[in-house]
């Protein structure tokens, strides 16, 4: 069996809107390690998009999956419930930051947790309007689309959306907005676009995903909470791509210390069973009447068997602890790189193992080299590595290796995205 023949199958059968990055069929995966149908090793330092935290079949959350499989796999946990998800969501509550008594939910994918959360937040305050900031990711639904700011490829031919959303911008000091812009621009939409007392809810991630991984800070988002709790609005802390300690923390918005309204959860979550969650404070979580949230595959039992084994793995491994020292490491790489090539590689930056570099031209903020990082991921997979890019500009490559990864294994990875990178400039 090879590739090639696999990708035009492939290009005959499924939609080009679902495209896929490489030519590459996996086989066999292993915690960091990849196999393709051809036999070829690959590095991984994608994890599936920071889903398999815990890395590619976990002996623990095998089992586990494996064991609920024989029992059943599926009932509807709103038809003929179970203990495992009951077990799942005390789990998610007590891990959520904050004192406040939580609730969860389970739905299927991050974009429903993200919709159901917009849901709450309107049912608990009465009110319509959502803000969101630019650079955000949050989904392909229509609605997270909406919240979504970033427009190639995820909105493009797919309008109108739905009205009531706001972005404004994301604080960024590398790209020269600061804090204090941010909070002036969303003063100034209550000025000209909507008043506080009709915004439900602020919708933002801690560290932007897609956006370039873009960390907001402490005192950004504390003043984001202060200013909800002012005009009575919700603050919704999307948790999907840095949950479940790939920042260092369970979740990230605990090292700002303060406690989101909703949260959202999914990747990460179930060790790469299809799972997602919305956590949240009792009262809000439970302002929609029974029968208004749900859904037929949401909390599938074998997705809570996986959840309730990450949960013990992230706990024995101590993958918090670790996910700050694989993010060392790779900076130590970067860095050294980046004091070679100052010109071209403009920022590292981490959050936990949350890594990226940014690319750019004559060493020129403002001069994006998208180009670079489209084809440095094509020719590491060719080189066995695989690696995503991101950014609102398109010039980033983000590291999102599993926390479960060896350190050898890293170091090998990196000497080949070292190679590969200068073969390129």
């Amino acid at each position: 069996m090879k590739n090639a023949d696999i990708q035009k199958r492939k290009e005959s059968a499924i939609a080009r809107g679902q495209a896929n990055m490489a030519p590459v069929y996996v086989d066999r995966a292993l915690n960091a390690e990849i196999w393709d149908v051809e036999g070829k090793r690959y590095i991984d330092f994608g994890a599936g998009i920071a889903v398999v935290n815990t890395g590619h079949n976990h002996p623990k959350v095998k089992a586990a999956t494996i064991a609920q499989i024989e029992r059943f796999t599926h009932t509807c946990v709103m038809v003929s419930p179970y203990e495992s998800a009951v077990a799942l969501a005390e789990k998610l509550n007590a891990a959520a930051p904050g004192n406040t008594p939580k609730k969860s939910i389970f739905v299927t994918t991050g974009a429903e947790a993200v919709e159901n959360c917009v849901k709450i937040a309107r049912a608990h305050t009465g009110r319509p309007g959502i803000i969101a900031f630019n650079g955000g990711y949050h989904g392909r639904t229509n609605m997270t689309m909406g919240l979504t700011g970033k427009v190639n490829p995820y909105k493009i031919g797919f309008g109108p959306f739905p009205s009531d959303i706001f972005h404004v911008p994301y604080p960024n000091d590398y790209l020269g907005i600061t804090e204090e812009q941010a909070l002036a621009d969303l003063q100034l939409r209550f000025t000209c676009d909507i008043e506080p007392s009709r915004v439900a809810a602020i919708i933002i991630e801690p560290v932007q995903g897609e956006g370039g991984f873009y960390k907001a800070s402490t005192s950004f988002l504390q003043k984001l909470r202060k200013l909800c709790d002012d005009h009575g609005m919700l603050l919704i802390l999307d948790e999907i791509q840095s949950g479940f300690a790939r920042t260092g923390t369970m979740f990230c918005h605990e090292q700002a210390g303060i406690e989101a309204d909703l949260m959202t959860t999914a990747k990460g979550i179930a060790g790469g069973v299809p799972l997602a969650a919305v956590v949240g404070k009792a009262n809000i979580m439970d302002a929609p009447i029974p029968g208004g949230l749900g859904g037929t595959y949401g909390g599938s039992p074998v997705g809570c068997a996986a959840g309730l084994a990450v949960f013990e793995v992230i706990e024995e491994e101590k993958l918090c602890e670790r996910a700050t020292q694989i993010g060392t490491r790779f900076v130590e790489h970067l860095t050294a790189l980046q004091a070679e090539f100052p010109n071209i590689i403009g920022d590292v930056r981490n959050s936990g193992a949350m890594i990226a570099v940014e690319f750019v031209h004559d060493g020129d903020v403002n001069k994006p080299y998208p180009e670079l990082a489209k084809k440095l991921s094509g020719k590491a997979s060719e080189n066995g590595l695989v690696l995503l890019s991101c950014g609102i500009r398109g010039n980033v490559i983000r590291f999102l290796p599993a926390l479960t990864i060896e350190m050898e294994l890293i170091d090998e990875g990196m000497e080949i995205f070292k190679d590969c990178f200068k073969a390129l400039v």
